[in-house]
């Protein structure tokens, strides 16, 4: 077992892709992060989207199943939907056995940061963000937990930072308009910097870990007792951010806007915008999302203001 760190996590995406003997493509969830198919669009890397499960929220297992059934596949990376911490161990560990050399990655990125590996990770890889508006947010980093089998290399790319804040542009408008997403090559993805030692970094976390927490938890008390039960996701989906479904969502966005407050929109589906295909699950739920703020950038008053307007929209 290898822990690797690096200045976002994207970098140890592309650092793991780019050492894969296997050209065959992978698949991901439609409502990833457009940073991870961007990265593999970096790492010239082909890849399908699967919808996610209209009744777990997840990449959907059968969908899975039955595309490794048809073609030949590098590499799965699972993703965790808002955060949720469960993991179907015993679907990826069915799939190990049937496909000893398909590489799984587990992408934990708006997951609480686990500080030990988990003594039977089934994933190859197991992986975190410290980045901009993660649970932990330390504005950078990234971290890794790699079994020994997985080639991994870092390599030392040329970054320039204008080049990502225009990467950024291009995806968005992309996706705002549902328009397919042209991949121009630039030096966006920053792969090397100094780094704390393990040691250190790993007390960043635990430390940053704490007071997030006791912020996340106060406001996601304050929701749950402020906001109709119905259009609340489940507990275990609340830990990222606290997200609400309903049918209505850009009037009473904005709403909140108009107030001057704010509340996000994560994750669209990416089918037909950065590969072909349609995923209506997924879609389905990004028509309907709203992510509430729970952490440092937000606090009781404002909570109040935007359970008292959405409260007002639905009325």
């Amino acid at each position: 077992m290898e822990i690797v760190q690096a200045p976002r996590a994207s970098a140890i995406l592309y650092n793991i892709l780019i050492n894969q003997a296997n050209h065959d493509p992978w698949l991901l969830p439609a409502n990833i992060c457009p940073i991870v198919p961007i990265t593999f669009f970096k790492a010239e890397v082909s890849f399908e989207f699967v919808d996610i499960s209209g009744g777990t929220l997840q990449m959907d297992l059968k969908q899975v199943e039955g595309r490794l059934k048809r073609a030949a596949y590098g590499g799965i990376l699972y993703a965790h939907t808002y955060g949720v911490p469960s993991t179907p161990d015993e679907f990826l560990q069915s799939v190990k056995s049937k496909f000893p050399d398909l590489l799984l990655i587990d992408d934990r990125c708006l997951c609480n940061p686990d500080l030990e590996p988990n003594p039977v990770i089934i994933a190859d890889v197991v992986l975190y963000s410290t980045g901009y508006a993660k649970v932990v947010d330390l504005n950078s980093g990234g971290y890794a937990f790699i079994n020994d089998n997985v080639q991994y290399h870092p390599v030392d790319l040329p970054h320039t930072p204008s080049a990502y804040i225009e990467l950024e542009q291009g995806y968005k408008q992309a996706i705002k308009n549902r328009t397919p997403y042209i991949y121009n090559e630039s030096d966006w993805l920053q792969t090397q910097a100094d780094f704390p030692t393990w040691y250190d970094y790993r007390q960043q976390i635990s430390d940053g870990l704490i007071h997030s927490n006791k912020q996340r938890n106060s406001l996601n008390s304050f929701y749950a007792d402020h906001l109709p039960a119905e259009i609340q996701l489940s507990s275990e989906f609340q830990s990222w951010r606290f997200n609400i479904r309903l049918k209505n969502k850009d009037k009473i966005l904005n709403a909140i806007f108009a107030a001057g407050l704010f509340a996000s929109s994560h994750y669209a589906s990416l089918a037909g915008i950065m590969a072909p295909g349609e995923c209506t699950q997924a879609e389905s739920l990004a028509n309907e999302i709203i992510n509430l703020f729970n952490d440092r950038h937000f606090d009781l008053e404002k909570a109040d203001q935007v359970c008292k307007l959405i409260r007002e929209t639905l009325a």
